[in-house]
């Protein structure tokens, strides 16, 4: 039930800056009253009323969770000598505000607002400081009168504030005339916000500002799925489905848009501005790379051999060709499978180069990945955001990166070489191209035949589709690689060959299930008793994987069993609900947005922070080491020995990952995985998801569930249709 509060605030006793999430102490009488809320302009001192409901927490007791505030003007004397005196007028402290409210008596507020300049009549005040008080008045008699206007719309304070300082004065106008600019400058409002707030003001369905936003919003959700465009058809279908409004209507702003360039059209395909140039960016500055070394052939092949001999090594054809390849140009991209031997041609080239005395980067895009190669190499590799030395953004956008290597600050490099380029969307390689200069070699790895990046483009495919590049695919198993089931099943399944299930195998097995419930009975065995000891590991570390989120084979109701059996609740272990579930101290997690402004630190002897940096990652694996029920803050140890502290409001950008869906273990590697398939919709169930499922292994897969549906998915050669044209501006490029 809804209830009113007031009183002083006594204490403030915790406030986050970021959100104005606040713990304060009212005194309402005799009373000393617990609130919680965002209080972001709140100051001791000030008389508060609140709207809200008590709740009782487990360990706090009482508290009231305020939902609406409004900060009283102290009338009388006394009130307004604690009001001044408490430090919510920077620059007046108790014998100031004494002195002044001595001097003013209950005209006092009056005359700071309306005559700041007679303040200076005081001693111990300025001009300048009467002048700067005055200030402060009116900014904060401004902001309360926001706040009450835009509380009328059911804008929240946290996002009200936000909303106030991007515009003071002039929201007023702009919610009056065109609330979906909101969506355009304010990080946190997309467009279906905008759109209900514009609702509540009256704004009519088929307005110019909701028809353009509407447009531009479909656009960018497109961008989400990993499109560069959509077709003009198909933009105008999704964005007349999302407004209601018929398509014809939708057309003639598209022009518009276009003439204002906020898109691009070209050959019936729609662009935003920023993704349009940002492909057409990238091309040109591959293009750039793209040239040819002076090295003598004789001399190559013969270094080649020198490294061969030292290692204990012997290359195939193509591997040399690779190794030649990379030497020559300033541009190459190697591909091909599990146990192709990228690992091997990799380490060859890094022997040539350091033989050159050339300095030498290795990156990766993700922890996992960048670890793996170092172990791999032994040559320290990073991450490419830590490589670029990521400085923050603008907002929670990969759109949004800044970086401290760029264009004006390259790295200073002779060769880079970058591992997993299958998970490089379109603007980490925009970031990583501005940082690199002409004449320096850059060494592409992947797999194309690996799921696509999880942001948008499709950056290597369409490299190596643009035929522009020098491109090396390494297609023999070797015969170390040959031994695993693991590597001979995956090429199988790429080929779309049968694959044996007979399970006279030491490292892939199939378990025909074909009820549900044992199939979860099943995954639990294997998963806490069986894997671990088979394959050396902690059951945290074994990963199951499903192509669905939904369902009870699904993500989420598997992480609910799995969780529940591996970490169940105890009274030594804190735990935070959250909308989807529970999170408990020990639970595995992942982070399921790039979030470039999270703060990490690793901790040396006693907590003390040895070193920080900024981002945590899509599919950053972690575990929750504390949860502070009474600060709000949960702890999460990533990889590296990184720390990172989420305020409760920020927990949506976690989920439990015991289990995950294949996509967002693309670019892991996991001791054992173990996959449920029992059927799925076709469109999911294809045969390069089950690629990239069973290539996630290293020592042993476990596959549950039917036959049939395997068998399915091998058959399935459906792709992820992705609307991209790199390939096409490179093409357009290479032709000038």
């Amino acid at each position: 039930m809804r209830e009113k509060i007031e009183g002083y605030v006594e204490h403030i006793v915790y406030r986050n800056e970021e959100n104005g999430y606040t713990v304060l102490n009212l005194s309402a009488g005799k009373d000393e009253i617990t609130c919680v809320g965002s209080f972001q302009s709140v100051h001791e001192g000030e008389y508060l009323e609140a709207e809200g409901q008590y709740s009782t927490h487990a360990t706090y007791g009482q508290q009231f969770k305020a939902e609406q505030y409004w900060i009283k003007i102290p009338q009388n004397g006394l009130a307004l000598e604690r009001y001044l005196g408490s430090g919510a007028v920077k620059g007046i402290g108790a014998a100031l505000a004494a002195r002044i409210v001595r001097r003013f008596g209950d005209d006092t507020l009056r005359i700071m607002e309306e005559e700041p300049e007679r303040l200076a009549e005081i001693k111990g005040i300025s001009d300048r400081k009467a002048r700067e008080i005055g200030e402060q008045m009116i900014e904060k008699s401004q902001m309360q009168n926001a706040m009450i206007f835009l509380s009328q719309y059911g804008i929240s304070l946290t996002l009200g504030i936000k909303i106030y300082n991007q515009y003071q004065d002039t929201l007023y106008r702009i919610l009056r005339e065109n609330p979906y600019k909101l969506a355009e400058d304010i990080q946190g409002v997309g467009f279906k916000i905008a759109d209900e707030i514009a609702g509540r003001v009256g704004i009519r369905t088929d307005s110019e500002y909701r028809i353009r936003s509407g447009l531009y919003y479909t656009l960018s959700q497109a961008s989400a799925q990993g499109h560069m465009y959509l077709p003009k058809e198909e933009l105008l279908y999704r964005t007349s489905e999302l407004l209601g409004v018929e398509r014809e209507v939708l057309g003639k702003y598209l022009m518009d848009m276009a003439i204002d360039r906020k898109i691009i059209m070209k050959e019936e395909n729609v662009y935003t501005s920023q993704s349009y140039f940002l492909e057409l960016n990238t091309a040109r500055m591959l293009q750039e790379l793209n040239i040819v070394c002076e090295n003598a052939e004789e001399g190559i092949e013969k270094r080649i051999a020198m490294i061969e001999a030292k290692d204990g090594i012997t290359l195939d054809i193509m591997q040399r060709k690779a190794v030649a390849a990379a030497v020559r140009n300033g541009l190459m991209i190697l591909t091909g499978g599990p146990g192709t031997g990228k690992t091997t041609t990799i380490n060859t080239m890094i022997r040539y180069f350091e033989s050159e005395d050339m300095d030498i980067f290795l990156a990766a895009p993700t922890g996992r990945a960048a670890k793996r190669m170092t172990e791999a190499t032994g040559y320290e590799a990073s991450t490419i955001h830590r490589l670029l030395e990521l400085s923050g953004v603008v907002e929670e956008s990969s759109a949004n990166v800044r970086f401290e290597r760029n264009e004006d600050n390259p790295l200073e490099a002779d060769v880079i070489i970058i591992d997993e380029m299958s998970m490089v969307d379109i603007h980490l390689m925009h970031a990583l191209l501005s940082a690199i200069v002409p004449g320096t070699r850059l060494i592409l790895v992947g797999d194309m035949n690996q799921l696509p990046s999880v942001g948008p483009g499709s950056v290597l495919r369409d490299m190596i589709r643009a035929k522009a590049f020098p491109v090396v695919e390494l297609t023999r198993i070797f015969r170390q690689a040959s031994e695993s089931d693991i590597v001979v099943n995956a090429h199988k399944i790429h080929a779309g060959q049968t694959v044996s299930l007979d399970n006279h195998s030491r490292d892939f097995f199939f378990l025909q299930r074909n009820d549900v419930r044992v199939i979860q009975k099943v995954i639990l065995t294997l998963v806490s008793q069986k894997l671990p000891k088979y394959t050396d590991a902690r059951p945290q570390d074994i990963q199951v994987l499903s192509p669905m989120r939904k369902g009870p084979l699904g993500v989420e109701s598997l992480n609910e069993i799995l969780q529940r059996y591996l970490n169940p609740p105890g009274p030594d272990k804190a735990e935070r609900e959250n909308g989807r579930g529970v999170f408990r101290e020990g639970d595995k997690v992942m982070q399921i947005k790039n979030n470039y402004q999270l703060e990490w630190e690793i901790r040396g002897k006693h907590g003390i922070a040895a070193q920080r940096g900024m981002g945590v990652f899509n599919g950053d694996l972690g575990v929750i080491t504390s949860i502070n029920s009474f600060g709000e803050l949960l702890t999460v140890e990533y990889e590296e020995g990184r720390f990172v502290d989420y305020t409760f409001k920020q927990l949506d950008e976690l989920e439990l990952a015991y289990a995950t869906t294949i996509h967002k273990a693309q670019g892991s590697e996991y001791p054992a995985v173990v996959i449920p398939l029992l059927g799925g919709p076709k469109m999911l169930m294809t045969r390069n998801l089950l690629y990239t499922a069973v290539t996630r292994a290293r020592k042993c897969v476990v596959l549950t569930g039917s036959a049939d549906t395997f068998q399915a998915m091998i058959d399935n050669q459906t792709e992820e249709n992705r609307y991209t044209t790199l390939s096409q501006r490179i093409g357009e490029l290479a032709r000038d």
